[in-house]
């Protein structure tokens, strides 16, 4: 990994937090030995205090390091909304897993209010103490009537529940264990250790067995790779599947990310696997740089997350790029009622749907899974989009 990268010189604070958690990650390689991958992007992430997604840095929109989907304006949040509205109403629940700055929220439950669909609770699993501030301000700002229904979790629902789940750019953002396969030499995990000048650097290691199942699911034909080859698994994705929507006992379940099935995933092309690490909106490829002031995130195996959900009891309804479940949810109608905006507006409205929908934007980039437990599909039209994607 390259240490000489084009990115913006952090702030004397930035740099000063990065070193606390880089002192915190080798006082911890100095306790246990070298930091699987899974466990170094755990805590450069979540470290209370400390991690990316834990300290109180902004993450997201044009001051941050990435736009989201719900941060380009209120288009996505509706177009959801009213794809999951027959799952809501009355006696149902809405549980959105990491709710970013809140924005999704705002629109969702605007969106809802106006189809007569609110759901009682609206359910935000958040971890970050910064962010469910964040989010309350938003809710407050934009929604002051619906905020109420909002209740922040520290854990999934334990008592079986009704309603809907959603997950925008969440498993993108898990803990994945990096490996390199070298052909007749074997398979090894990439790991983290302390390095002779006081950074970090990659070492590796013979792989564990649990490693070498989850390469042996991955990888079809481990001969047709090139020699080295890195890439990434997340062996942890059934439990974590589990544990967020074990207890919905009836609706939908729907995660939109960017990746690809997994025939499409582990190419030989793609010989150094699909992490990415996200600073002040670039992109690089070295995760050791700076830890605690970059989003880390690799690109999603749909087929794993489908499998997953297979395993927790759901079933893999519609599987669609992310343009095509836009359009099937409502977009050319909201951009319609766009078109009696004002000239800023409209132009405003164009660019978010073309950002949204286009090819070389998020449209195909990104795609959306959705998951039934004790639903009646003939109630969500819209699955009729699928793609053919199949176990």
């Amino acid at each position: 990994m390259s240490r000489t990268l084009d990115l913006p010189l952090p702030s004397p604070d930035e740099a000063a937090h990065s070193a606390r958690l880089s002192a915190l990650l080798r006082e911890e390689i100095s306790r246990v030995g070298a930091l699987d991958f899974a466990r170094y992007m755990e805590r450069v992430l979540y470290a209370p205090g400390l991690g990316y997604y834990s300290a109180g840095r902004t993450k997201f929109g044009a001051a941050g390091d990435f736009v989201t989907a719900p941060e380009l304006g209120a288009v996505f949040a509706r177009c959801v909304a009213r794809a999951l509205a027959p799952a809501l109403g009355a006696g149902r629940c809405f549980l959105e897993i990491g709710a970013g700055s809140g924005a999704f929220a705002a629109a969702a439950l605007a969106e809802w209010a106006r189809l007569d669909t609110l759901p009682d609770e609206y359910l935000v699993l958040e971890t970050s103490a910064d962010l469910r501030q964040r989010q309350a301000t938003t809710l407050a700002a934009r929604a002051p009537a619906l905020a109420a229904r909002v209740r922040w979790l520290d854990a999934p629902p334990a008592a079986p529940w009704r309603g809907a789940l959603f997950a925008n750019e969440v498993v993108d953002a898990l803990p994945v264990r990096m490996f390199c396969w070298r052909g007749a030499q074997g398979l090894f995990a990439r790991a983290v250790d302390a390095a002779p000048d006081g950074g970090l650097r990659f070492v590796e290691r013979a792989a564990d067995p649990g490693l070498w199942a989850a390469f042996g699911r991955a990888i079809e034909d481990p001969d047709a790779l090139p020699v080295p080859y890195v890439s990434e698994v997340l062996p942890r994705l059934p439990e974590w599947f589990a544990a967020v929507a074990g207890a919905l006992a009836e609706g939908v379940a729907l995660f939109i990310d960017y990746g690809y099935p997994r025939r499409e995933y582990y190419l030989p092309q793609r010989a150094m696997g699909t992490l990415v690490c996200h600073y002040r909106h670039r992109a690089h490829a070295d995760p050791l740089w700076m830890p605690g002031l970059c989003d880390l995130t690799a690109f999603v195996d749909f087929t794993a997350l489908a499998e997953a959900g297979y395993a927790a009891g759901f079933v893999p309804a519609c599987y669609a790029s992310q343009a095509r479940f836009l359009l099937a949810a409502g977009l050319a109608e909201i951009a319609d009622t766009g078109a009696v905006a004002g000239a800023v507006a409209r132009l405003s409205l164009a660019q978010e749907i073309r950002t949204l929908a286009l090819p070389g934007e998020m449209g195909e980039r990104f795609k959306a899974l959705a998951f039934l437990r004790g639903f009646d599909a003939a109630r969500l039209p819209w699955l009729a989009i699928d793609e053919g994607f199949r176990l």
